[in-house]
This record gives structure tokens, sequence and C-alpha cells, in this order.
């Protein structure tokens, strides 16, 4: 069992006036569980009423508290979803909040010591307090750590100083087609392609692999060696919230055990599928059992 680290968000999606957890660590930490590997949570959350129920379902999603900070000024984060007539979400999230001021502690340090990979994003990164605390936590990283960058854009809450210097400390980047055009305009570079763009990304950065996420369309991972894309698995889109983190959860448990692209990337489709099949970013298993729920779509 693997130790896998969702470093960041931790918020409420409010979504048709109920509320669901979320936040991409979150999701990444619930299904990286759901994979089998120990899927921790690093984040903090108010010393409020969302922030109590916020730790209370970590918990009945059976993700360890331990390491997320209590915040006595700030609230807990939340964002307001809008979907639209394709499922597909949009965001606005709230500021300033608890995440926006992680602190580094002794026990943060420990847990960076002895993660085998951690998952982090742009948007944690939108205050310097905590960008700097998130830049820490991968610097204290063991160095056969695999680190992973999933871009998620949320603007604007990003800039090419953020994106740069996360993709010089990652191994993995992971992001969709609409993000990949835009990061290779911001660096001045141009995009042909999105498998030509990937490759530039993996020799500017020295990245061990870049996914590219289509929606519909699959994805395409590109590493130092070759390439590989998957087309979709059809299904009934009931939201899409989550189903990239989902993606990046089953990636990287594949990529731990030396996965080949072609396994990684139909593991990754199709877990991302089942998400986006479901309501929510954490759904439950039927029977509580991922496999069976899988094998329904696959």
């Amino acid at each position: 069992m693997k130790t896998v680290v969702g470093l960041g968000e931790v918020l409420w999606d409010i979504l048709d006036n109920e509320q669901h957890l979320g936040g991409a660590p979150a999701n990444f930490a619930y299904i990286t569980r759901l994979m089998g590997d120990e899927g921790i949570i690093a984040s903090r959350v108010g010393a409020d009423a969302l922030g109590e129920s916020a730790k209370d379902r970590l918990q009945a999603l059976g993700l360890s508290t331990d390491f997320i900070q209590i915040d006595g000024v700030h609230p807990t984060g939340s964002v307001r979803v809008k979907l639209d007539g394709k499922g597909c979400a949009r965001f606005e999230i709230l500021a300033p909040v608890a995440w926006d001021f992680l602190e580094w502690t002794p026990e943060w340090q420990k847990l960076a010591e002895t993660a085998d990979a951690v998952c982090f994003g742009s948007l944690a990164q939108r205050t310097q307090q905590s960008r700097d605390v998130i830049l820490r936590f991968l610097r204290a990283l063991r160095p056969k750590a695999v680190r992973i960058f999933d871009v998620n854009l949320r603007p604007p809450f990003y800039s090419q100083g953020i994106l740069v210097e996360s993709m010089k400390l990652a191994d993995i980047v992971k992001l969709n087609h609409e993000e990949l055009p835009h990061i290779m305009s911001m660096g001045g570079h141009v995009h042909r392609d999105e498998r030509t763009s990937a490759q530039s990304l993996i020799t500017l950065y020295g990245l061990k692999l870049v996914c590219v996420t289509r929606g519909s369309r699959g994805s395409l991972l590109v590493s130092q060696s070759g390439s590989h894309e998957q087309p979709a698995f059809e299904i009934k889109v009931a939201d899409t919230v989550g189903a990239g983190d989902a993606f990046t959860a089953a990636l990287v448990h594949e990529y731990l055990r030396g996965g080949s692209l072609d396994a990684m990337n139909g593991s990754a489709n199709l877990v991302g599928a089942w998400v986006a099949s479901e309501v929510g970013a954490t759904p439950t298993p039927k029977n509580g059992a991922l496999k069976q729920s899988l094998r329904e779509i696959g």
C-alpha cells in the first residue's frame, strides 16, 4: 500500500442547494483510497459548522483527518457549482477561506518525508502563504516520491509564475485539452497539436509524463519514450464534478506500480467515467465494491 497525499483545498461544492464535500485534493484522496492505497488529504478548514461537517464527511469516506488544520479566523471554503446542459461544471470560488492560510507544521514535515506521491494544483497557491507551504512540502519529499501537478486552472487564481514553478517541481503534469494551448501561449510557445505541445513541456521542464484529458474524446498520455491515446467510455453523464480528480487518482495508482501507458490510460478513463456517471465527486461504489461498479461501465 502506497501513501498518496492530496495537498491543498478542501471545500463544500454547493450544487442545486445541496452541499457535497469537494476540492480536488479531497476528491483525489478519496478515489485513491478506493483504489487500495492510503489516500491522505492535507488541508485546512475553519473552526465552524462547515469545518466540523467536512471532518465528519472525510471520516465517513474512510479518510483520516489527522492532517486537516483548523483555522480560528477564516471560514471553511465553499464553491457554488453550476451545470450546463451537458453536465459540465462552472465554479464560483469564495475567498479568502481557511485553505488560503496553510501552515507548515512538524506533522506535515513527517508526512512529506514518508509520502510515496503527492498531488497538488494551482488553485491552492492563490495566496503567497499557502503557495510557500505547498512548495516547502514538495521540496521536503523523498527523491523517489512522485510529484503530480494537476493544473486545474480556475481564473483568476493562477499566474505564469505559479504554473512554471509547479511544472519545474513536478514529475507528472495533468491538464485538459483547453488548458494546454493556454499554458503554451502563456509561456510564449506555439501550440500546434496536443502531442507536440506535451512533448515540449516534457523537454522544457524535465517531466516524466504529461496527461491531456479530452472529456468525451478520452485522453492522451505522453512520456519521454512514447505516447498513448485512449477513447472515452460511453456513459450517461450525471455531472463531471470530480471526474478529472478520479482520473488522476487512478493514473497515479497505476504509475506507482510501473504500469504501461495503455494500462494507466485505460484505468484512469474508466474510473473517471464512473465518477462522471454518478452525482457528486465522492460517490459510493455499488455494494461497496469499486471493481463491480467499474465492471458495469467497462
